[in-house]
């Protein structure tokens, strides 16, 4: 067990772990935001143009212009194919930012428990003390009252 004199030290140093894992699962929680509305707008490009390709090919297209098409769409697909990783990859660390966080929380909680425990026990020790001295007192009066009788 750590001296009980560092466990404001402890706790402070546990406080910060738990700001810093708080402030990195903001950060990727925006982060993880942000990709999927990149996400979004890639799957929305894509069908806008899958639907242009539609009525291009219904009103009549050269086959240039539909291999041009085709391979826009490929490339959108590759895009969006891309973009569905990095969002999983930001979940996975988002993820283990929220164990990382977790784990934080509960080592400053032991520490807050230790700090209490610790706190109840000295409460004891002074109240014994207390009661101590107290009793050296009455039993000082008691034998004073007693030498003068």
């Amino acid at each position: 067990m750590a001296k009980l004199t560092s466990l404001p030290t402890l706790i402070d140093l546990a406080t910060d772990g738990v700001d810093k894992a708080g402030k990195l699962l903001q950060q990727l929680t925006a982060e993880r935001s942000n990709a999927e509305q990149q996400l979004s707008m890639l799957q929305t490009y894509r069908q806008d143009y899958a639907e242009r390709l539609q009525k291009a090919t219904e009103s009549g297209l050269s086959a240039s212009n539909y291999h041009n098409f085709r391979q826009f769409i490929a490339t959108l697909d590759e895009a969006i194919s891309q973009q569905n990783r990095v969002v999983a990859q930001i979940a996975s660390k988002l993820e283990a930012g929220r164990q990382q966080w977790h784990a934080e929380k509960r080592r400053l909680s032991s520490y807050e428990a230790l700090r209490a425990r610790e706190a109840r026990q000295q409460a004891m020790r002074d109240n014994r003390t207390e009661q101590i001295a107290s009793d050296e007192i009455s039993a000082n009066l008691y034998r004073r009252l007693q030498h003068t009788h």
